[in-house]
């Protein structure tokens, strides 16, 4: 009767549990985890986690960022090489030799002195106006605020607005004084001379500013 009834039900429940184990120890034997058959749940990324990602990528920390010292080195070195619109190498081509040359010279000076006087007197105002409001604001973003980004644009834009007045200035004197032969390469040369003199005072004051700021934030392991 109840005996026999509870033997058996003992029985089927060993049984059950014996072949459980069987099945686990199985799964377990192939590398094979209990319940790894299931998809796992998929998890939407957050927005927090998109603009984390988009940050690191673009890295507004400028000063340890290697391709602004890149960019500020080619930008000096292709300000200093190019003479209002003349590579210097073609000045000093045509100083040692000459013919071709000194005309290539002689007609890059005068294209690009018209055009730059022609854009100071037919927008200078307008440039220095928004030039100056524009430069004005990444200096209060940058200096006031603290935004390093703007402290770099500054520091790699702003030399570049005084290399464009001295332009401006080279171009005049070249238009009242029509110089010719060696008196062109003279200023030719006492140009790039000053604008080298900028760069390197930029180059110096940027690289100082940089180091200062890695050092307060501890981009170098301070």
């Amino acid at each position: 009767g109840e005996g026999g009834d509870g033997g058996a039900h003992g029985l089927v429940s060993f049984n059950n549990s014996t072949d459980c184990v069987t099945r686990i120890g199985r799964h377990l034997k192939c590398g094979i985890r209990p319940g790894a058959g299931r998809t796992p749940e998929r998890t939407e990324p957050s927005s927090l986690d998109w603009y984390e990602s988009v940050y690191e990528l673009i890295d507004m920390r400028s000063f340890s960022n290697l391709w602004f010292w890149i960019a500020l080195a080619v930008a000096w070195s292709t300000a200093s090489h190019w003479v209002l619109g003349v590579p210097y190498d073609l000045v000093q081509r045509a100083r040692m030799r000459g013919g071709q040359a000194a005309e290539d010279v002689a007609a890059l000076v005068a294209i690009n002195m018209r055009r730059v006087l022609y854009i100071a007197r037919v927008a200078g105002v307008w440039i220095v106006a928004l030039g100056g409001f524009a430069l004005s604001m990444l200096i209060v973003l940058g200096f006031v605020y603290g935004s390093e980004i703007c402290q770099a644009v500054v520091l790699l834009g702003g030399p570049f607005a005084l290399v464009w007045l001295m332009t401006v200035r080279l171009a005049h004197r070249i238009e009242s004084t029509a110089p010719e032969g060696e008196a062109l390469y003279r200023c030719l040369r006492a140009h790039r001379l000053r604008v080298q003199l900028v760069g390197i005072s930029a180059i110096f004051f940027t690289a100082m500013w940089g180091m200062w700021q890695n050092m307060q934030i501890g981009a170098l392991g301070g």
